[in-house]
């Protein structure tokens, strides 16, 4: 599949947790349902932040998988869950780690990408970033993404993902203007607090192994 799906923001939210896990929790990868929820779930790094029911997780990943942007990995006691984004958009791994990421966080600029796409993939400059943009905007099969307009009093403009539609007017506004400093910590909070959470699945997924063995 090469075309662009369009995707609920339930299917977009899961979808997006494989394509972060994979990269920032390698040794939980591919996750149980479990593992898979609490992502879909954290409240850091996420916007909006949601509530995905086992019943949902389970409905949008039975779409992904017809979808082939998903697979249901077996031969263990617990089934676990993996993405197929580059193969089943034909996009390269960096581009799908900016998809993933504005799926899990709205609309950005490609300074704000840069910083949010450090644990799956790191920029050299905020050129590089934009050099991906544009190729997704670009794509021959369909865009991906798509800039938004300039809101006035913004230095950049925002990118949106296209996978769940095009943008509600809601996200093509230009938030208030955040204080560099604040702005600035609230990042380093945010990254602080996704490494806990990836530790915590890191953990989690430890203790299943070894309840596993024991049995």
């Amino acid at each position: 599949m090469s075309a662009v799906p369009v995707l609920s923001a339930v299917e977009a939210r899961v979808l997006a947790v494989l394509v972060e896990k994979q990269r920032s929790v390698p040794d939980s990868y591919p996750l149980t349902l479990n593992a898979l929820l609490a992502g879909c779930n954290q409240k850091t790094a996420r916007d909006p932040v949601m509530q995905v029911s086992d019943a949902e997780a389970r409905e949008a990943l039975d779409r992904l998988r017809g979808l082939s942007l998903a697979i249901e990995s077996s031969g263990s006691r617990v089934l676990r869950y993996e993405h197929n984004m580059e193969r089943a958009l034909q996009i390269p791994s960096t581009s799908a780690a900016v998809l993933a990421v504005l799926l899990l966080r709205g609309p950005q600029t490609a300074g704000e990408l840069r910083s949010n796409c450090d644990r799956l993939h790191s920029f050299a400059d905020i050129s590089a970033v934009a050099g991906f943009l544009h190729e997704l905007a670009a794509r021959p099969a369909g865009a991906l993404v798509v800039e938004l307009p300039r809101q006035p009093g913004a230095r950049e403009n925002r990118w949106a993902q296209l996978l769940c539609g095009a943008p509600a007017a809601s996200q093509a506004a230009s938030p208030a203007p955040a204080d560099s400093g604040d702005a600035d910590l609230r990042s380093r909070v945010e990254a602080l607090e996704a490494r806990v959470a990836d530790l915590q699945a890191q953990l989690d997924a430890m203790r299943a192994g070894g309840a596993q063995a024991m049995d």
